[in-house]
């Protein structure tokens, strides 16, 4: 408990002399202890605290207690997701089928997926600065200017991209695997015997029982049993359980069209004339779903003289891509200060009463 006031002390306050720094609502008594004056807002803030030093709530989470350093905020929050977050961007594809490459010398054969890049481009990135992380959006496809809303007009213009059917976002370790805007990514950015992971939706097969579902055993075939063969039986517990149906229970519903990633699948060929990757193995989701490629997070990325030269490649391909980009944002604002001109200049709509 804390030490108790004397009676009255506010009236024992005496001036200061002129060398003092302390304010004069500062009474120092002779034991070398300072009152603070009665104020409405007490607290450590301001100096004032009522617990005694041994019931401080964060005695245990100082460093001096031998403790590390609390990681938190923005900065240890990527800190801790570094090792899981790919050093460079990924390309957005499109599947086209299943299909098998044949290996003559040792006579074997392997089931590949065939994913189809077409048109990638690099739509933004994104900073830590101004967004709090490090990425880079991938455009992918065309798509027709009459069927895309007036803002995402605007936002490709303003880039000078043709709008693109479909967007993807992916996060990059550091500032180093950021990409200029508007430069195209060729499936020779990945490389042959590398492995990556591949994220896309899973098929959907609309609403599915409980053995389709979840691999229920089902009910018995016969002895009494009357329709319900199928049946996932009772659903909620007893007494015990408190007589409802517990978050999470298997029941039936839609089955699909969920996220799926598969990793570790190795890159068997790259054609920049086909504009094809082939992996190993087989991606989740029907033909022509989205499927988004990037470097394994299980396993080495590929060697650094690899991507210096494949960063090199790209952008000497897309040469001029500063000035194409600068151009284009003054179009934009040239167009976008039209068009407001256009609006205000508009004769006022009549209304029927």
């Amino acid at each position: 408990m804390p030490p108790r006031l004397t009676a009255r002390w506010a009236a024992a306050l005496t001036s200061t002399s002129s060398t003092s720094s302390l304010t004069p609502r500062i009474l120092i008594l002779p034991n070398n202890r300072t009152l603070l004056p009665r104020s409405t807002k007490r607290g450590v803030k301001y100096g004032w605290s009522t617990a005694p030093a041994r019931g401080k709530p964060t005695r245990f989470n100082q460093i001096s207690s031998g403790l590390p350093e609390p990681t938190t905020g923005p900065a240890a929050a990527l800190k801790r997701k570094a090792q899981s977050t790919p050093l460079r961007t990924g390309v957005v594809a499109t599947k086209t089928g299943v299909s098998a490459m044949f290996d003559i010398k040792k006579g074997t054969r392997t089931a590949c997926t065939v994913l189809q890049v077409d048109e990638c481009q690099v739509v933004a990135v994104k900073t830590r600065a101004k967004n709090g992380y490090w990425a880079v959006q991938v455009g992918s496809g065309s798509k027709n200017p009459g069927n895309t809303t007036a803002p995402l007009l605007g936002y490709y213009e303003a880039k000078g991209i043709a709008p693109k059917r479909e967007l993807a976002e992916f996060k990059v370790r550091g500032e180093e695997g950021l990409l200029p805007v508007g430069v195209q990514l060729t499936p020779d950015w990945f490389k042959v015997g590398q492995y990556v992971d591949a994220r896309s939706n899973s098929r959907g097969m609309g609403f599915a029982g409980g053995m389709k579902r979840h691999g229920f055993g089902g009910q018995e075939a016969s002895h009494g049993n009357s329709k319900n063969h199928r049946t996932i039986g009772s659903v909620g517990p007893s007494q015990g359980g408190g007589s409802r149906v517990h978050p999470g229970k298997k029941m039936p519903g839609r089955m699909g069209n969920e996220r799926v990633t598969v990793q570790n699948l190795r890159v068997l060929k790259v054609d920049n004339g086909l504009g094809i990757v082939v992996v190993k193995g087989h991606v989740a989701g029907p033909k022509g779903c989205l499927v988004k490629i990037a470097d394994a997070i299980k396993k080495d990325p590929p060697v650094e003289t690899f991507m210096e030269r494949t960063k090199r490649r790209m952008l000497e391909r897309n040469e001029g891509h500063e000035e194409r980009l600068q151009k284009a944002r003054v179009l934009h604002l040239d167009l976008k200060e039209a068009r407001q001109k256009l609006w205000e200049s508009r004769p006022p709509r009549e209304f029927a009463m």
